[in-house]
């Protein structure tokens, strides 16, 4: 119910021209970061090292 109330809202105060189009900025760059990531895969360098867990006495 809240989701309703809140695109009543939106219809009746649109976004700005200047709000829309950084909210698609942010989606393209994030379609961008993961495309390269389905193509070429995670850097290795940035995959944190696995420790072994130590027991405590």
């Amino acid at each position: 119910m809240g989701w309703f109330l809140r695109m009543a809202r939106w219809v009746r105060h649109p976004p700005s021209m200047g709000q829309v189009k950084f909210l698609l900025v942010i989606l393209a760059i994030c379609a961008l970061i993961f495309t390269y990531e389905q193509i070429f895969g995670w850097p290795e360098a940035l995959t944190p090292d696995r420790t072994p867990r130590v027991p405590r006495f």
